[in-house]
């Protein structure tokens, strides 16, 4: 079986769950579409099970990136340093941190060298987009959705805002092909419904449904069956 699930920031009790649930086996692959980090209490957690599993692809998630972006300067800051951080970092780190970045960097600092080199080298591996072909049907796995989008516009063409920061409308229709489906994160589907549930709308399919947050859900979508999973 094939399943998506996105925006686990940090939740890794709730991440686990869901692993539970689906049963998640070595023969299953499982791609998560952004977000790994922030907020959650154990953001590192679920970075180091994700890369213990040769089954599970990582794609890039607008917190993502920023930690992928400051991290390798916090790891020469912790070499450089005797483990702890310099003050002018500090100060560059705390826009980051006060929106949510906190657990990242506590986490990452309690990893020794190699531990920390390996997620920021995983890091370097998180992808842009997904093509998933199940069946007759094809699913476009991206974090948030395609911002600034006209009809005939490349892929190639999109920025790393455009698909990693937008807030999309999920009536359009991003693709001619009535086969082809996309699947977003990032906006939480409270957002468009009300609810902490899946939400559809034509061939464009939303599964942030706000884990960090009060009342918030983990979400997981098995592209095979439809299926849906919480925790």
């Amino acid at each position: 079986m094939t399943y998506v699930m996105s925006d686990i920031h940090g939740m890794y009790d709730k991440y686990a769950e869901i692993l539970r649930k689906i049963d998640f086996k070595e023969s299953d692959e499982l791609y998560v579409i952004g977000d790994v980090v922030d907020r959650g209490a154990a953001p590192m957690k679920v970075l180091l099970d994700m890369m213990s599993r040769k089954n599970v692809y990582p794609l890039m998630g607008n917190h993502d990136l920023i930690a992928l972006n400051f991290l390798p300067k916090v790891n020469k800051s912790l070499a450089e340093n005797g483990g702890t951080l310099d003050d002018c970092l500090s100060q560059t780190l705390r826009i980051w941190i006060n929106s949510g970045g906190k657990t990242t960097v506590s986490d990452f600092c309690k990893l020794d060298a190699d531990g920390r080199k390996k997620v920021i080298d995983y890091l370097k591996e998180f992808t842009l987009l997904e093509a998933v072909d199940i069946g007759e049907k094809s699913y476009v796995l991206v974090h948030a959705g395609f911002g600034n989008y006209r009809h005939g516009k490349k892929l190639s063409e999109y920025t790393d805002d455009d698909l990693l920061s937008c807030r999309p409308d999920p009536s359009e229709e991003y693709f001619e092909d009535k086969s082809v489906f996309t699947v977003m994160g990032h906006t939480p589907t409270q957002y468009f419904s009300g609810k902490s549930e899946i939400y559809k709308n034509g061939r464009n399919i939303f599964i942030d449904c706000g884990a960090c947050y009060p009342k918030g859900r983990l979400a997981c979508l098995c592209l095979d069956t439809l299926e849906e999973f919480y925790a």
